[in-house]
């Protein structure tokens, strides 16, 4: 086959009237960056020092919160297109689904190798379910929610807006509502952003003065952001000056750092979107961010069960780093080219429609109008 064929079917196998593949090139980026952040905790630092290094730092200050955002601003369509009851039962079906048969497969490894008691294990699930694939249960609640507001007649922007304030700051710590209450706002502002006309709005046409002083902000940010900041530690919770300064710094910073983040990965795009690293990027791993998520998500929770690497030099670690990086990208795309037509199995594993309609409805991080995938941090 000729580049030029193997171009163009790719193009006929991934692309559609409305699909913007600038979207999936960032899922893609992400998803690396989710990979790689949790290679640092793993491999790279195994004695909880990541949280000073300033690569993790660089990766966390952004990676989740531009991933709900991505997924609000995709979902915008899913709110005004869908009843309420459509809409929730194709994003559960899309999320849950997948994340439940990830999770078992998980824990019947953990039961076969690593756990005597089957019973102990079991008890357990429930935890793993949520604790490991924290970012899909963050996702469908903020869907959820939007979901619910508009069906009662309140999704103006003020109120969403006002709904972002109250969730993030109410005084829950359960589970994973930290998590969700942090990354809430985004999912929010990106919602609210594809109901804007913010493409040809002032702030747009001055946009290199608003990327230079966010840069700038972000850059302040980054060098005050310390182990208190994340949201894992901080757990959202203000009752106190410092623990407000906290707070307030991780989401500006955060909401900062997304926005020059995907700057930058779209004039990346825009520079280099005919080349094939590019369009690998946004078609292979764009397009996969879900199952690469539920994957690494699965093989990182394992390995909390393995005492090994420490005694490994740095060349070590960076060749396994690279190594597992590869493999869990490897094994990504080839479950997600396995079982993309196998009907209900592609629903299953995948959170996807049959190959047929991959397309326009292939889960990731956000696709024209869908929802998609992150994950979290070791605690």
């Amino acid at each position: 086959m000729t580049d030029q064929t193997a171009t163009a079917a790719t193009e006929r196998r991934s692309t559609s009237p409305d699909r913007d593949l600038s979207f999936d090139f960032a899922k893609g980026i992400l998803i690396i960056l989710v990979i790689v952040g949790h290679l640092l905790q793993y491999i790279m630092y195994r004695d909880n020092q990541y949280w000073y290094s300033p690569y993790f730092k660089s990766i966390y200050m952004f990676h989740m919160p531009l991933f709900m955002g991505i997924s609000g601003y995709l979902s915008s369509g899913a709110h005004l297109q869908k009843t309420f009851t459509r809409g929730v039962q194709e994003r559960a079906i899309q999320l849950l689904l997948p994340a439940l048969f990830w999770s078992t497969l998980m824990e019947a490894v953990k039961l076969a190798a690593f756990t005597p008691a089957l019973p102990s294990g079991l008890l357990g699930f429930p935890s793993e379910l949520a604790g490991a694939y924290w970012f899909v249960w963050a996702n469908f609640a903020s869907f959820l929610l939007v979901g619910l507001l508009s069906a009662a007649g309140l999704g103006s922007t003020r109120i969403i807006s006002i709904s972002a304030v109250l969730v993030a700051f109410a005084p829950v710590t359960f589970s994973i509502a930290p998590l969700i209450r942090y990354t809430y706002p985004f999912f929010c502002l990106g919602l609210l952003l594809a109901r804007s006309d913010w493409r040809t709005s002032a702030l747009i046409r001055h946009k290199s003065i608003l990327f230079f002083l966010l840069s700038g902000l972000a850059l302040v940010c980054f060098l005050a952001w310390g182990k208190e900041t994340y949201v894992y530690n901080n757990l959202v919770l203000v009752y106190d000056v410092q623990s407000a300064k906290q707070v307030l710094l991780m989401f500006i910073g955060s909401a900062a750092a997304s926005a020059v983040a995907f700057e930058v990965v779209l004039r990346c795009w825009q520079f280099s979107h005919s080349s094939r690293i590019a369009r690998f990027i946004a078609v292979e791993l764009g397009q996969s961010t879900l199952v690469l998520y539920l994957i690494q998500a699965s093989l990182f929770r394992l390995m909390d069960l393995v005492q090994f690497g420490e005694l490994w030099n740095f060349p070590a670690r960076i060749a396994i780093a690279i190594a597992l990086c590869i493999t869990i990208v490897v094994i990504g795309i080839s479950v997600r080219r396995s079982v993309g037509g196998l009907g209900f199995m592609s629903r299953l594993v995948l959170g996807a429609k049959p190959r047929s309609t991959l397309p326009n409805t292939q889960f990731a991080v956000p696709n024209c109008g869908e929802s998609y995938t992150a994950q979290p941090t070791k605690r």
